[in-house]
């Protein structure tokens, strides 16, 4: 199935990793990473900074999966509000869930400054909007339990949105300071790229596995082509296309939509650029890069590709409209526009670890709008497992709050 069609920016913006290396002969090692997206670099990035040895495989070339259509905005702020994941997994657990990905954003900074790579990480405040009344209700409630533990969130009325922000909304919405956003496509290619050069890390794109099974003394891969691999551990990190190695079903396929404007002269940009999203469902979001403006959503709950595609220039009106409505001040003409396939779960959490029974095969999905804070937080507590240390995110994010 393709991932994304249409024109994804960052593929456009960054020069492709021209790297072709597929597997020709039976392979034995210790630790095979299936996926070479921001998600799968991020786990190589952990495991290798500790020592350990591991390769990567794709089907693909490197990161020209979802990664490359990616829209990476970097917030603490999960798809399910706190105030509602509070009501379903406890509101302790939550709490720990919605502080994970706020430290994520550090770590994802660290990584990037430890490696010396440039992938274009900002912080950035981010606009959270009521888009009805409904979601004003929603705001205040969300502005009560964020406060009362802490998180970062101050509350703005109408008013000030419109003079701080020029927004023109329904009524009020949380701001907070302490977001981000990055360019995954280039995180990913430069992560592999520094570690290739350093720890000698072997990844064998245009390889794909067709199955992946434990055994006796780890995991047995075999690829299309026939080819073996014997390894230790498998960690998967293909989000949505893992389903095939899953006993069952954990998640959702949504298909989405983007669009990304020509230049725009700085001075008619809103206020320090802020990340901007709605309560509304399916909600809409909007970043800058550089000086052009992203805008995204109006997802669809199917994943027929051919269906996806084809209401790319509808779903382009719909969205240019849309902005004008939230922005009319600032000017916004499309010059690219692409749709893509991702995963979400009831929960709003990524699934992180092995499947109850599991001892070898480990995964790290990042389902949902924080796919890569979730990564970075999955690549995280596979290191420390493989490594013997407790992790107390890993029963918030593992496969037994559905078994």
């Amino acid at each position: 199935m393709d991932l994304h069609s249409g024109l994804p920016y960052w593929i456009i913006k960054n020069p492709l990793f021209n790297y072709y290396n597929p597997l020709k002969e039976n392979l034995d090692t210790d630790i095979i990473i299936i996926g070479s997206g921001i998600t799968g670099a991020l786990v190589a990035h952990e495991l290798c900074r500790t020592g350990l040895k591991c390769c990567v495989v794709d089907k693909r070339s490197i990161a020209t999966g979802s990664s490359a259509a990616s829209t990476a905005l970097l917030q603490y702020e999960i798809d399910v509000p706190l105030c509602r994941m509070a009501k379903q997994i406890g509101e302790q657990n939550a709490v720990i869930a919605y502080r994970s990905c706020l430290q994520s954003i550090s770590d994802i900074e660290n990584v990037l400054k430890e490696t010396g790579i440039d992938a274009d990480f900002e912080w950035m405040p981010s606009i959270f909007y009521a888009s009805d009344e409904k979601g004003v209700k929603l705001i205040e409630h969300e502005y009560e339990i964020r406060k009362r533990h802490g998180l970062p969130t101050e509350l703005l009325n109408k008013e000030e949105l419109h003079k701080r922000y020029k927004l023109e909304t329904y009524a009020g919405a949380l701001l907070n300071h302490q977001s981000a956003q990055i360019d995954a496509y280039k995180a990913a290619t430069k992560l592999f790229r520094f570690h290739l050069q350093k720890d000698d890390l072997r990844i064998f794109t245009h390889t794909e596995i067709i199955s992946c099974e434990e055994t006796s003394q780890g995991c047995r891969l075999e690829t299309r082509e026939g080819l073996v691999i014997q390894c230790k551990y498998v960690i998967i990190a293909a989000g949505f296309e893992a389903g095939q190695f899953l006993p069952k079903k954990v998640m959702k396929l949504t298909s989405t939509y983007a669009l990304i404007s020509h230049p725009v002269d700085h001075k008619d940009l809103w206020t320090k650029r802020c990340l901007i999203w709605e309560t509304g469902e399916p909600y809409i979001y909007v970043r800058t890069c550089d000086n052009r403006i992203i805008i995204g959503g109006e997802d669809e709950e199917f994943c027929d590709p051919e269906a996806r595609d084809e209401l790319l220039r509808k779903k382009t009106e719909i969205l240019e409209k849309k902005f004008h409505n939230l922005l009319p001040t600032v000017p916004f003409e499309t010059e690219m526009a692409w749709c893509g396939t991702f995963s979400t779960t009831k929960d709003g959490l990524p699934f992180i670890g092995t499947w109850p029974g599991m001892q070898h095969i480990f995964f790290d999905l990042g389902y949902g709008g924080n796919g890569i804070t979730f990564s970075m937080i999955g690549a995280q507590i596979i290191r420390n497992t493989l490594q013997g240390i407790e992790d107390e995110r890993s029963d918030i994010f593992g496969f037994q709050r559905i078994v």
